[in-house]
């Protein structure tokens, strides 16, 4: 077991977040895998009720999930050679819901604070009016999302340090895709040459590829595993 890091320095991958929460007491793991545990409620919420599951018992066997996580049980079998984190956290997942919810110990309503989200907003998040995907897919999908989500909020948060939070909400809509308006339109809008709009978009999107790998790799085992894992959570967002 690989030794929990020093006090007041995080874990600078999600493996490593797990290895050090389950390899003993240290408050700076501790934290970090609370965060990552709010990450994803909603990509493994979504595999629950895409399992077949009522919005309450999703909640129920989510949190539950989530307090013995975040307990350290199970952190201990973590093996980041077997790939990528997010298969970890699913197989955990399932392994959980054959073996607690046949023996009826979902957790009651309430009971657990330590996970926190609105299930009616996760509804909404993940959209269970459409039909058609798999629980596994749904989850996979919700993960595509959040690591966007993630990235983005970022990409925000540097703009906004370095006091061109005006420039990034007036730049978002550019990140990628077709632009919202035309590229004179905006220049003039922000006082700037179309040229200099141009090298703004080109930086804004170059940080922004930046931050989506940085939170892709955190999730994978390896350098080696980034590009495959980019293509597919890019197939994922657009399909």
């Amino acid at each position: 077991m690989e030794s929990k890091p020093p006090e007041g320095i995080f874990p600078a991958t999600q493996w490593s977040v797990v290895l050090a929460a389950g390899g003993g007491e240290s408050p700076p793991a501790a934290r970090a895998l609370d965060s990552l545990c709010r990450a994803y409620w909603v990509p493994l919420y979504a595999f629950v009720r895409r399992s077949g599951y009522a919005s309450a018992d999703a909640e129920d066997l989510t949190q539950q999930f989530f307090a013995r996580l975040l307990a350290g049980e199970g952190l201990r079998t973590a093996d980041p050679s077997r790939g990528r984190f997010r298969t970890f956290l699913l197989t955990s997942l399932q392994r959980f819901l054959v073996s607690e919810w046949r023996r009826g110990q979902a957790l009651k309503r309430g009971e657990s604070q330590l996970i926190r989200v609105d299930p009616a907003r996760a509804e909404e998040l993940i959209g269970l009016s459409s039909t058609g995907r798999s629980p596994e897919i749904e989850y996979d999908r919700q993960w595509a999302d959040q690591v966007l989500r993630q990235a983005l909020t970022r990409l925000s948060e540097e703009y906004a340090a370095d006091g061109k939070a005006r420039l990034y909400e007036q730049l978002r809509g550019q990140v990628w895709g077709v632009p919202e308006v035309s590229g004179a339109d905006l220049a003039a809008e922000l006082g700037l040459t179309e040229g200099a709009l141009r090298v703004a978009v080109h930086r804004l999107r170059r940080r922004f590829r930046e931050l989506l790998r940085s939170e892709v790799a955190a999730t994978v085992a390896g350098e080696a595993d980034v590009d495959d894992e980019l293509r597919y959570l890019a197939g994922l967002l657009v399909g």
